[in-house]
C-alpha cells in the first residue's frame, strides 16, 4: 500500500484546502476595467498616508521624509519640503485634516502642526515619556486631535497640541498595524502578529485577543458598518460577523494563493472590497467575497501596496512601495 499513500497524501491536502474556502485558486480573472490609475511621481519614497484640506488640496506623507502637495484632487503632485533637522531620516505615517487644520505624526518623536492648511507647519514638543512613537493621528475639529503610539498608549488634546490626555491608563504593547473606527474604537496587531487588542473610548485598558488560527495576523481593520476585518499570513481573510464578541470570525476567505499575501483591505462607495498586497496584488470583490478578480492596473504595477485609502468625499488612492501610487478615478 505503500505506492498509494503520496496520491492519499495528495488528496487529503486537496480536501483540506476546499473545506477552508470555497474560492482557493492559483489564478484569478481579471477585471475588464479598472477605476485606477497609475500617478507618477518625483521622489522614490514610498508613500504611507494621504488626506485633504478641501476637494482639491491635500497632501501626502511617507518614508524618507516625504512630504507632497496636490492642487489638482491628487492627479499630480508636488515634492514639498518642511523646516526639519537635516540630519534625521524621518518617516512620516500619518497626516489628518479637519478644514485648514492639519497634523502630521511621524518617527522618531515627530508631531506637526497646522492651522493654515499646510502652508506652515510648527513642530510640537513631545514629552519624552512619552511611550512609544507616534503612529496614528486623527484630527477632530478645532484644535482637538487624538494621537494613538506604536506601543498602543493614547492621547487627546483640545488645544492645538500645548497639553495632551491619556485615554488608556497601560499601552497595548508594541504594535505592528493599529486602526481607528469612526466612533474611536481601536484594533492592534502585536508586532509578531501572534495577538490583537481592542479598545473603546469607555475602557481604562486594552482588552487582549487571541488569534482565530495559527497563521499571524497581518494587519485589521473596520468595515462601513463598524464590524473588523483582518489579514493574516498565509493569504487569508477573516470577517467579523458580531460587533459585540470580538472572537467570532468566518471562515478563512483565500482569493488566490500566489504566494503574495495581503496588506490591507477597504471598502469602495460601492461596497465592493479590495485587497492589496504583494507584487502588484490588488483585487476587487463585488460579491461580499465569495469571488474575486484582478484589477489589471494594479497587476501591471511592480509594488507592494501597503495602504488603500478611501475617502469620504469619494477619493482614494492605492499606496505603493517605491514611490508608487495609484488614484481613483471611477
Amino acid at each position: 500500500m505503500s505506492f498509494l499513500r503520496p496520491f492519499l497524501s495528495l488528496v487529503l491536502s486537496f480536501t483540506l484546502a476546499l473545506g477552508l474556502s470555497g474560492c482557493v485558486t492559483t489564478s484569478l480573472p481579471a477585471a475588464s476595467t479598472s477605476p485606477w490609475q497609475a500617478i507618477e511621481l518625483s521622489n522614490s519614497a514610498s508613500p504611507l498616508d494621504v488626506a485633504f484640506t478641501d476637494s482639491d488640496h491635500g497632501f501626502m506623507v511617507g518614508s524618507n521624509r516625504l512630504v507632497m502637495e496636490t492642487a489638482d484632487g491628487g492627479a499630480s503632485w508636488e515634492e514639498r519640503e518642511l523646516d526639519l533637522p537635516s540630519d534625521e531620516n524621518f518617516r512620516l505615517i500619518s497626516i489628518a485634516f479637519a478644514g485648514k487644520e492639519g497634523w502630521i505624526a511621524g518617527q522618531p518623536g515627530l508631531l506637526l502642526h497646522s492651522d493654515d492648511a499646510g502652508r506652515n507647519w510648527t513642530r510640537l514638543l513631545l514629552d519624552t515619556k512619552l511611550p512609544g512613537d507616534p503612529y496614528l493621528i486623527t484630527a477632530l475639529g478645532s484644535k482637538q486631535a487624538e494621537l494613538a503610539t506604536n506601543v498602543g498608549a493614547i492621547y487627546r488634546t483640545s488645544d492645538a497640541g500645548k497639553s495632551w490626555q491619556a485615554e488608556v491608563s497601560d499601552a497595548a504593547g508594541a504594535v505592528r498595524d493599529l486602526r481607528r473606527a469612526e466612533d474611536g474604537r481601536y484594533v492592534s496587531v502585536s508586532s509578531l502578529g501572534n495577538f490583537f487588542s481592542t479598545w473603546n473610548p469607555d475602557q481604562s485598558i486594552w482588552q487582549v485577543h487571541q488569534r482565530v488560527s495559527s497563521q499571524r495576523l497581518q494587519s485589521m481593520g473596520y468595515q462601513p458598518d463598524g464590524l473588523m476585518w483582518m489579514v493574516t499570513r498565509g493569504a487569508q481573510m477573516r470577517f467579523n460577523p458580531d460587533g459585540n464578541d470580538p472572537e467570532s470570525w468566518s471562515k478563512p476567505v483565500i482569493p488566490i494563493t500566489n504566494g503574495y499575501g495581503y496588506l490591507d483591505m477597504a471598502w469602495d462607495q460601492k461596497g465592493r472590497i479590495w485587497a492589496g498586497g504583494g507584487n502588484g496584488t490588488l483585487l476587487v470583490s463585488d460579491d461580499d467575497g465569495s469571488s474575486w478578480k484582478k484589477d489589471p492596473v494594479g497587476s501591471a504595477t511592480p509594488s507592494n501596496f501597503t495602504r488603500l485609502v478611501f475617502l469620504p468625499d469619494g477619493k482614494a488612492f492605492a499606496l505603493g512601495e517605491r514611490g508608487s501610487l495609484l488614484r481613483w478615478v471611477g
